[in-house]
């Protein structure tokens, strides 16, 4: 007796390992695109907050101006006041007034000028942070412009496995392509394993004797009894 040929089924089973290959290769392709751009959100959220400090001190710094310019005008009126009173406690009073806003104007320009640095120091921060994190985003922006020419190579690579995997399968005889369709939708491949020191290549569990015997001989198709795998001997 002729020994069985699994040359059809294997050929079938190369083309059909390449495009599950292909199709998770596919798959992976909008996480991986997705991922890269989680990373740009970050480095642009990097960039916004770098720039929100800024703002936000020069922000403060226009309150501090503010308050000095309606502190200076508070002790102005004091000072006009003082040309108008008569008696000398009142004019005390005045001075105590002016003395007070003068402090208070002093205080103010400490922390405005405190701002001053901390606005230099942000703005310094924001212009290295911007440089590298805008390199950063070019960077990741060349990266999905790869995989997305990936993904559109992938597919056609797809198309064409697909075509190969539709070619093979008339040439395979009718019982070894229906075992392959039976096993083949389970998960796990491939299919057609070898079967070494009596192991199954794999679920790799013992097989009976009989069915080593079979597969070394290929007198029949051989299927590992814990798997369903078609098991096979490699000369």
């Amino acid at each position: 007796m002729a020994a069985l040929d699994l040359s059809k089924l294997l050929a079938l089973q190369e083309s059909d390992t390449k495009r599950l290959a292909l199709e998770q290769q596919l798959l992976a392709a909008p996480r991986e695109i997705a991922a890269v751009e989680a990373r740009i959100a970050t480095e642009r959220a990097a960039i916004d907050a770098a720039k929100a400090e800024w703002h936000a001190l020069e922000s403060k710094k226009k309150l501090l101006e503010m308050e000095v310019k309606s502190a200076e005008d508070k002790a102005a009126k004091y000072r006009t006041q003082q040309l108008e009173v008569r008696k000398n406690d009142e004019y005390k009073a005045l001075t105590h007034e002016i003395e007070t806003t003068e402090g208070v104007i002093g205080g103010f320009e400490e922390e405005e000028l405190k701002v001053m640095y901390a606005i230099d120091e942000a703005k310094q921060r924001f212009a290295a942070a911007e440089a590298v994190l805008k390199q950063n985003i070019s960077g990741h922006e060349g990266k999905i412009r790869t995989l997305r020419e990936r993904t559109t190579q992938l597919q056609a690579e797809l198309a064409e496995a697909q075509t190969a995997v539709a070619a093979a399968r008339p040439a395979v005889p009718a019982p070894q392509l229906k075992i392959y369709d039976r096993v083949a939708i389970k998960p796990g491949h491939p299919v057609c394993v070898t079967v070494n020191g009596g192991r199954c290549g794999g679920c790799h569990l013992k097989v009976p004797t009989h069915i080593e015997v079979m597969a070394r001989t290929g007198s029949e198709i051989a299927t590992c009894d814990q798997c369903g795998r078609v098991v096979y001997w490699a000369s």
